[in-house]
């Protein structure tokens, strides 16, 4: 677009000159048509010559032919002199001829200059500059002008020398800026974007027990144990480079590392867990690698590393649901009955068949990239399923949600580390096992997972999201004892709900409260003298956070949950989790 109007203007002066330089006799008789003879033409080589001598815009190259960066050079520092050029002013009417004659304005879809609206000088100047290039163009090409409308461009050239003058220094300006900005981008094809979070966070309470531990404290034989009152600190960085090759696809590859603390071993159990832990002793590694692209109403995903279930599924929970903004807690962001389980490499789809109904699928493994017997694309874990999407008004979404998952052996985690966590019997070399995030105690499991979700936003104030998930968990093997739980089955519940005030005490401020029943095994079929039982009681979870943005580019979530029941163990107290999240992006 600059260089279009840096060439519009660059041949301005040489035009003046040649309309200078026209004597009346050399110009056609207005009665003529456009064509006329060779006799009323203005000669084109005259003309070239002309515009030949033609003084020169500065150049944005020095000598070495490296770029000149000067924001303030030629900036016009005050319109207020300037005044409007209204549609019952000769040149408006004079500009006006010309265009519907010539369409020397074509940027203008009726090719007139606007109607009756007044114009700014600027403006106004922009256009006469387009019809001086048409003229030109005419003139190389030997065709005749009409002499009344050279005598228009001649007064209108006169009378907006000053603007024209002053536009072709700011377009001389702005290339000169474009050029530095090309010269000195990443890439032409690839966006940087980056994402710091720096988290201070602290636990308090008493560590929550296992059924095994529970046990030996009734027993007297173990101490119940406060949790230690240490507040740290911890980051999260993030650097996306997003690649589009047609303006509407994107490559995402994703760099990250980080140091914020997972709560689950300091407090003995998962429903603890921040939102956007990242425990990696801050070693760097590459997080995402996907590419989606569409075609029609057909949106296509194809994942390498880290294509996650939420990556293509509607989580429904609009204000809650990003690490980086949303809940600070990990189970209130989402359901993760349906939205978390095996994934990270294989496919999805999103089609939409209108404004209201949307459908999406995905196959997804976290095997994919391991040849070995039991992995691999379609032989290890996976994920697959699908969703609709009813979008009635802008204000109201519902979706509904089937997700079928296979667990292998030893790696079952149902409730997406959300629920109970225990160390089962004879499972010293599988920690991290639990009573709904493992019941068959490290039998290959498979999961059938069901959720509703629906956001409403009331109005521009309010806010209401809530979701729903049941999941049938059915064992296909032995367990890592050896004890066959072929057939067995477990039920699995979560719910949530919250409530946000948008727009609270400063515009892109929310305040949200949330709360919910924490993921829990309400049956579970055991071996006489397992541990694997139901939980006891239902585990529930409160949140309120306030998100307020300091910047563009610096927001601030201070907030607190509380975990009721920790593990479904009614002889558990309270855990509550503090947290000061800042996000920084750029």
């Amino acid at each position: 677009m600059f260089q279009s109007l840096s060439r519009i203007v660059a041949i301005t002066p040489g035009v003046l000159g040649l309309l200078l330089l026209v004597s009346p006799g050399a110009i056609a008789s207005p009665e003529l048509p456009v064509e006329t003879t060779d006799s009323d033409r203005i000669n084109p080589t005259e003309a070239l010559g002309v515009l030949r001598n033609r003084p020169q815009l500065a150049n944005p190259l020095n000598r070495s032919g490296q770029q000149q960066f000067n924001p303030s050079a030629a900036q016009v520092t005050s319109v207020s002199e300037l005044r409007d050029v209204a549609p019952t002013d000769w040149a408006y009417e004079a500009l006006r001829s010309l265009v519907e004659r010539y369409g020397c304005i074509v940027g203008y879809p009726d090719r007139t200059f606007r109607g009756n609206r007044a114009t700014s000088r600027w403006e106004f100047a922009a256009g006469l500059n387009a019809c001086l290039n048409t003229i030109e163009r005419l003139l190389q090409e030997n065709v005749a002008v009409l002499r009344e409308d050279i005598e228009k461009l001649k007064r209108l050239a006169q009378e907006f020398e000053a603007e024209l003058a002053a536009l072709g220094a700011r377009v001389s300006n702005l290339e000169s800026r474009v050029a530095y900005l090309e010269d000195h981008q990443f890439s032409t094809t690839t966006k940087l974007r980056g994402e710091s979070i720096i988290t201070v966070s602290a636990a308090w309470g008493e560590r929550a027990l296992d059924f095994r531990e529970q046990d030996l404290f009734n027993q007297g034989l173990l101490e119940q144990r406060r949790i230690d009152d240490n507040a740290v600190i911890g980051h999260r960085t993030r650097y996306n480079f997003d690649t589009s090759f047609t303006g509407n696809d994107l490559l995402k590859t994703r760099f990250e590392t980080g140091t914020i603390v997972d709560w689950s071993d300091p407090t003995g159990t998962n429903m603890a867990r921040l939102g956007h832990d990242s425990d990696r002793n801050s070693k760097t590694f590459i997080d995402d690698v996907y590419y989606r692209f569409p075609s029609g109403g057909l949106t296509t995903w194809i994942g390498a590393n880290s294509l996650d279930i939420d990556d293509i599924f509607d989580v429904g929970n609009p204000l809650l649901f990003a690490e980086e903004s949303g809940a600070l807690s990990r189970f209130l962001r989402y359901n993760p009955l349906t939205f978390r389980g095996s994934e990270g490499k294989g496919v999805g789809f999103n089609y939409k068949f209108n404004d209201i109904f949307t459908v999406r699928g995905l196959y997804l493994t976290d095997t994919g990239n391991n040849p070995a017997q039991g992995s691999g694309l379609f032989n290890g874990n996976y994920s697959t399923g699908g969703q609709l999407g009813v979008y009635p008004s802008d204000s109201l979404a519902f979706t509904f949600t089937y997700l079928h998952t296979y667990f292998r052996s030893g790696s079952s985690d149902i409730t997406g580390s959300t629920g109970s966590y225990v160390e089962a019997n004879n499972q010293s070399d599988q920690t991290g096992t639990g009573v709904a995030r493992d019941p068959f105690l490290g039998a290959p499991t498979i999961r059938d997972s069901y959720g509703i979700t629906a956001n409403w936003r009331i109005n521009q104030t309010f806010n209401l999201s809530a979701w729903g998930g049941y999941a049938l968990a059915r064992a296909q093997g032995s367990d890592a004892s050896g004890n066959s739980r072929k057939g067995f089955g477990a039920d699995i519940w979560a719910w949530s709900a919250s409530l946000s005030v948008v727009d609270l005490g400063k515009e892109g401020a929310v305040l949200s409260v949330a709360g919910g029943s924490a993921s829990n095994a309400r049956r579970i079929d055991a071996l006489t003298g397992d541990l694997a039982v139901p939980d006891q009681d239902t585990p529930y979870m409160v949140e309120t956070q306030y998100r307020y943005p300091l910047s563009d580019n610096i927001l601030l979530t201070p907030g607190v949950y509380v975990i009721i029941n920790p593990d479904g163990n009614n002889g558990n107290n309270s855990i509550w989790v503090g947290a000061l999240r800042t996000t920084f992006t750029f």
